[in-house]
């Protein structure tokens, strides 16, 4: 239900700013325009993927049974006196004493420990998605576009006073890390039992099971305190963009100067020499981008000069953004979490930091 509530805040941060344009990044290099809903989208998929993945460990969860030392369930057909039908009855029964509807028919002394090396990968997914999203944020508020939740008495930098240090994000990639390592654990942990069972796998099995449980349970009500309070700054935001945006907006300018007859490839090379001498200008000189500038000046993009500004506008470079958000939420995520609807009114967890 955890994750479903972490989900759920991300559907309400998603379509709350859906139309907001914020730069793309890959290589951690300015690419297009996106916009804020529809990054919070990619990281919403990563835990709704999550979700299906721990709902199918759950449904096919089997329980060992009545199966005795080594699987054989001799012990059981002696005190039935044979009957094979009275030893099926018992097993069955237990199992679901025991509040499973699915049993092993194979087994050796206990069930495989590949079971656990499964569930704990499964949950180690969830460990994946929060130092994905988490390490997003941490770098974003770098650039102080979004950040976490700040109190106002919280200390940033016990050395540096002005700084907010994204304290709840890095405490989940630090614990995001620890989980990551368990499933190896559990992995070895099954490669490394004998025939029908040996007693080496007790020891680690009871740390390393509640280890990474308890892990992921403070990571989903930290990252649940994280997405339901997170922050915008659409200033800066759109400042960054329109240091970028010019560079972007060559595409448009070209195909706008082809429509109205020019040589694709004579304005392609006059763009370039433009958008170079305007990188010069920035990186060199430490001066603004004044690329639009340059191609205004330039006589030959004199058919496309009153268009120009218009051919700026954020919101024409984010595609369908808006329109992938309200897909996202209405047709994958809410779908999911209608059986959760209960579990969805409790109010995100107060952490002091």
């Amino acid at each position: 239900s955890k994750l479903a509530r972490v989900c759920c805040a991300f559907a309400s941060f998603a379509v709350s700013n859906k139309l907001i344009p914020q730069l793309g990044f890959t290589h951690f290099q300015p690419a297009q325009i996106i916009t804020v809903g529809k990054r919070s989208c990619i990281w919403a998929q990563d835990f709704l993927l999550d979700l299906a993945a721990l709902e199918h460990e759950i449904e096919g969860m089997r329980f060992r049974g009545v199966k005795g030392t080594t699987g054989t369930q001799a012990s059981f057909l002696e005190l039935f006196n044979g009957e094979h039908d009275k030893v099926e009855d018992l097993d069955k029964l237990v199992s679901e004493k025991a509040g499973f509807s699915n049993k092993f028919t194979i087994t050796g002394q206990t069930y495989s420990r590949k079971v656990d090396a499964m569930i704990l990968n499964t949950v180690a997914g969830i460990g994946t998605s929060v130092n994905k999203f988490c390490t997003d944020l941490r770098l974003l508020a770098s650039l102080k576009e979004l950040e976490e939740p700040f109190e106002k008495s919280q200390i940033g930098s016990s050395a540096m006073p002005y700084k907010r240090n994204p304290m709840r994000s890095e405490r989940c990639c630090s614990l995001a890390r620890h989980l990551l390592s368990l499933p190896l654990s559990a992995a070895h942990t099954h490669a490394n039992q004998w025939f029908e069972r040996t007693l080496d796998d007790s020891a680690n099995r009871r740390v390393v099971i509640a280890e990474a449980f308890l892990t992921a349970d403070i990571l989903l009500n930290t990252t649940l305190n994280i997405v339901s309070g997170m922050v915008v700054y659409p200033c800066v935001i759109a400042k960054r963009i329109a240091e970028e945006l010019p560079f972007m907006a060559t595409e448009n300018i070209l195909m706008a100067m082809v429509k109205s007859g020019a040589d694709r490839q004579k304005c392609h090379e006059r763009l370039r020499v433009l958008a170079q001498e305007a990188g010069k200008n920035v990186k060199e000189e430490g001066g603004v981008n004044d690329m639009i500038e340059r191609v205004s000046r330039d006589e030959y993009f004199a058919p496309v000069k009153e268009s120009i500004r218009d051919i700026l506008d954020p919101s024409k470079f984010i595609g369908r953004c808006p329109e992938q958000v309200d897909k996202f939420v209405e047709e994958e995520l809410r779908p999911a979490l209608e059986k959760y609807r209960e579990h969805l009114k409790i109010e995100a967890p107060n952490l002091n930091v």
